[in-house]
């Protein structure tokens, strides 16, 4: 969903550095996936074609913090009561 966001925070030697994958498109998505020792953040379309990708190695990366767009509850929606559908029938 456009608005996901990936920080990824990277060990640079006597330093840190912060890296910032965000999904810039509505129905775009950000995925991460280790493999092989290295990490893989990809931004990626609806249909599963990759936009852009950053790499880095598993050893380096300190912090891998996903940041997803709050969604919206079914029952925040504007209109709902909290009533249920139906009463009980009186007895």
């Amino acid at each position: 969903m456009k608005g996901d966001r990936v920080e990824i925070v990277v060990d640079a030697g006597d330093t840190t550095r912060t890296y910032e994958v965000v999904a810039s498109r509505a129905g775009r998505r950000v995925e991460t996936a280790v493999r092989r020792g290295v990490v893989e953040v990809s931004e990626v379309t609806r249909n599963g074609s990759v936009v852009r990708t950053a790499r880095f190695m598993a050893n380096r990366v300190l912090a891998l913090v996903e940041q997803p767009v709050p969604r919206e509850d079914s029952s925040e929606k504007a209109g709902h009561t909290g009533r249920p559908l139906r009463e009980d029938p009186e007895t």
